[in-house]
């Protein structure tokens, strides 16, 4: 990876013990960079925060509605849940409406992310308790819509990959032929594009009239971002997800998805401050999941005025905090150490 800059220091006494590096950049819907820290063309993985591009499909070709599939089974799609009952049901809910089971599911199985969900299983996690089987289910849905194979949704050449892939490059405003593509931790194709790209595609989430995508786009998009606001619960879990607690802490004013090897996006919608809404993707360089991520997202939103105090106050199991030994004395922090950089007023999109 190139030109990540130090995002977090690691402070013990006097000594800064150990830096996670990160990239990130903020992104209007006009395509306009307005802010970034290190080398934003640097060409990475989604993840799961590709979710929201993978469900608009659902919506706009119209699977959505011939499966009856309502706001919160959207948002299960869109969300990498905490495989707790709430998420099973729902999921277990569109694969009835489908005519489908369980076994149909090809994302294969592990522990809930939720402990106490894991603790009470009765025998091995399935593939219901995988954080991306709403996905899976959403997937099975369009293949059945557009009349293809769904035992083979997952395949790269599937035609449920092959317009999601369109979708993804529509709201990047990049050639389908730019993405690369790997396969992610559930089996299906994930895709790789620079990180300006993927911040430019979740601004165009929150604002798709200024990304020029078609109006059955449009249409999905903006019911996407209402099923992750109204749901968010539904997007990662009740307690200790920090997705759904930046969303209900923030009162709709954003979504926020977060993808594996420390990924993280938000999408802002539209104010008079960014009327074309904006798009914040992080990526932490040694792949950190826990320790930082979280904070950096917050600290990004601090430093561009999204969120104040009194909101940070809610999340500051997140944010910057001390650092204990075993015997509970202080004898550090881990606290942000950027600055986002702000690009020149006459740079063009």
């Amino acid at each position: 990876m190139s030109r990540a800059d130090v995002t977090v220091n690691v402070v013990r006494g006097p000594v800064v013990e150990s830096r996670h590096r990160g990239i990130i950049a903020v992104v209007d819907g006009e395509g306009r960079e307005v802010a970034r820290l290190g080398d934003t063309e640097t060409v990475t993985y989604l993840r799961s925060a590709a979710k929201p591009f993978q469900t608009i499909p659902v919506i706009a070709d119209g699977a959505a509605d011939q499966f009856h599939l309502n706001s919160e089974e959207l948002a299960v799609i869109t969300g990498s849940h905490s495989g707790q009952a709430i998420h099973t049901a729902a999921v277990e809910g569109i694969l009835r409406k489908l005519g489908l089971t369980e076994s149909a599911l090809k994302c294969g199985g592990h522990p809930p992310f939720d402990p106490a969900s894991a603790a009470r299983l009765d025998g091995p996690a399935g593939p219901l308790h995988n954080n991306c089987s709403g996905k899976h289910a959403g997937m099975l849905a369009l293949a059945l819509r557009l009349r293809s194979d769904p035992t083979g949704y997952d395949e790269p050449d599937h035609p449920v990959q092959r317009r999601v892939m369109d979708v993804l490059a529509s709201f990047a405003r990049l050639d389908p032929a730019d993405l690369a593509i790997g396969i992610d931790g559930c089996g299906v194709p994930n895709f790789a594009i620079p990180v300006r790209s993927m911040a430019r595609a979740y601004a165009g989430l929150m604002a798709p009239d200024r990304v020029g995508v078609a109006h059955g786009l449009q249409t999905a998009a903006r019911m996407v971002t209402r099923s992750m606001i109204g749901y968010p619960e539904m997007v990662a879990g009740t307690h200790g997800r920090f997705d759904t607690d930046l969303m209900l802490a923030t009162g709709h004013r954003l979504v926020a998805k977060v993808g594996a090897e420390g990924v993280h996006a938000v999408g802002v919608f539209p104010s008079t401050r960014f009327p074309a809404g904006l798009g914040i993707v992080v990526k932490i360089e040694d792949g950190d999941d826990r320790r930082v991520r979280g904070m950096v997202v917050l600290e990004a939103l601090r430093q561009l005025e999204l969120i104040d105090e009194g909101r940070l106050a809610a999340l500051k199991q997140y944010d910057r905090r001390a650092l204990h030994n075993h015997r509970g004395d202080l004898v550090g922090e881990i606290c942000p150490a950027f600055q986002l950089k702000v690009p020149p007023t006459d740079e063009e999109p």
